[in-house]
C-alpha cells in the first residue's frame, strides 16, 4: 500500500543532507517517489552522498531562509508532500550561538510555510519536525511526555522548537488551513548519523578506535531513543494519512518514543560492552563521577500511544537490535567519515 501511494509522489525534503532527511530520502526512492531536496551545505560525508542517493533525486542549492527559492521549488516541481527537517540541531551549538539557532529554526519555518501558502497549491501534506525538547523540564512523575502537556522550554534549542510549533499551528488555523502535522520525536539514532558530538556516534567512533569519548555529565540523565528506520516508517505513514484525510489530522501533534528510557551511562555501557571494550568502559565509568551537564534536562522520554491509536504504529526495533545494525554501518563507513 505504501509503494502504491508514494510512487510518483512529488516530495520536498528540507534538511535532506542531514541524518533523518537522508534516511527518509532513501526510503522514498525505494518507493518510487520523485524527491527534491534543498541543500545548503554540500558536505559529502553524509548518507545522501555515501550511498549515492543524490544520483536519484533533484537537488536544489539554496537555504531555508530564502523564501523565493522555496516558492520556485514548489512551483517548478509541483510539490505535493513536504517534510520540513532543516534545522540547527546541536544543543551545544544552540547554547553558544542562540541567534544562529533561532534564525535557522524559526525563520526557516515561517519562510517555508509562507512559501507554501503563496505558491504551494499542490501541497496536501506538510510534516514539521519538532522535538521532545520543546516540552522543557518536567519532574520524573510526569513522564512520559504527553501531547497535551504545556510547552516549558528554557534553553535556546528547546525554545526554537517550541516557536516553530506555534508558527506551524497558526498556519493550520482557519486563516490559512494548511495541512500540517507536528512531530515530537525522542532522540533518534542509526545509520547516517554523522554528527559525532551526539552520544551514540561518539561512543561508536571511540570503540572503533577513531575518537575518545568524554562524558559531559554524570550519566544519570534519562533519555529515550528510537531507531531511524522506525522513525522513517512513522514519518511516511503520518504524511500519507494527512494527505488522504487533512480534516482529521491537520493541526495534530504526535509524540514518538519507545517509553523504555535509559540512563546515559547505561547506554554507554551497552555500546562498549557489546564491542568488547570493557576496560575502556571502566575508565569512562570513573570519568562520569562528579560531572554535571549544564543546559541539560534531567528526564526526557515519551511513549507512542497516540501514534498507535491513530496509525497502528509501534517501534519494530528494540535498542539492542538497533545498536547492532548501527554499529555495522559505522564499521563499514567510519574511514570515509573521519
Amino acid at each position: 500500500m505504501m509503494k502504491k501511494f508514494w510512487n510518483k509522489k512529488k516530495v520536498l525534503i528540507t534538511g535532506i543532507n542531514g541524518f533523518v532527511g537522508g534516511n527518509i530520502c532513501k526510503e522514498l526512492i525505494s518507493l518510487g517517489a520523485n524527491v527534491t531536496g534543498l541543500i545548503r551545505n554540500k558536505n559529502k560525508k553524509t548518507l545522501l552522498f555515501l550511498e549515492k542517493l543524490n544520483k536519484n533525486i533533484t537537488l536544489v542549492d539554496g537555504s531555508i531562509d530564502n523564501k523565493e527559492t522555496l516558492k520556485r521549488i514548489l512551483l517548478e516541481q509541483n510539490i505535493e508532500v513536504c517534510f520540513h527537517l532543516a534545522a540547527q540541531v546541536e544543543v551545544g551549538v544552540a547554547s553558544y550561538y542562540p541567534n544562529l539557532t533561532w534564525e535557522n529554526n524559526i525563520r526557516g519555518t515561517y519562510n517555508l510555510l509562507e512559501a507554501i501558502r503563496e505558491q504551494g497549491k499542490h501541497v496536501k501534506s506538510v510534516i514539521i519536525a519538532s522535538s521532545d525538547k520543546a516540552y522543557g523540564s518536567y519532574p520524573k512523575n510526569k513522564m512520559p511526555y504527553k501531547e497535551n502537556y504545556e510547552l516549558r522550554p528554557k534553553f535556546p534549542y528547546d525554545v526554537s522548537k517550541a516557536c516553530t510549533e506555534l508558527i506551524a499551528r497558526s498556519y493550520t488555523s482557519e486563516l490559512y488551513n494548511l495541512p500540517i502535522v507536528i512531530t515530537r520525536f525522542t532522540n533518534i539514532y542509526g545509520p547516517g548519523q554523522v554528527n559525532f558530538s551526539a552520544l551514540i556516534p561518539d561512543c561508536i567512533q571511540t570503540v572503533l578506535g577513531h575518537g575518545k569519548f568524554i562524558p559531559r555529565g554524570n550519566g544519570e540523565n534519562v533519555r529515550d531513543f528510537l531507531y531511524v528506520k522506525d522513525v522513517v516508517d512513522l514519518y511516511l505513514l503520518i504524511a500519507k494519512k494527512l494527505f488522504l484525510n487533512p480534516k482529521k489530522l491537520s493541526g495534530q501533534i504526535f509524540n514518538a518514543g519507545s517509553n523504555k528510557p535509559k540512563k546515559i551511562k547505561d547506554i554507554v555501557k551497552i555500546i562498549f560492552i557489546k564491542s568488547d571494550k570493557k576496560k575502556e568502559y571502566i575508565k569512562i565509568q570513573k570519568a562520569f563521577k562528579n560531572k554535571k551537564a549544564i543546559g541539560e534536562i534531567d528526564y526526557q522520554y515519551m511513549d507512542h500511544k497516540k501514534a498507535k491509536k491513530y496509525f497502528g504504529w509501534s517501534p519494530k526495533y528494540n535498542f539492542n537490535s538497533g545498536i547492532i545494525e548501527t554499529y555495522k554501518w559505522y564499521k563499514n563507513n567510519i574511514k570515509k567519515l573521519i
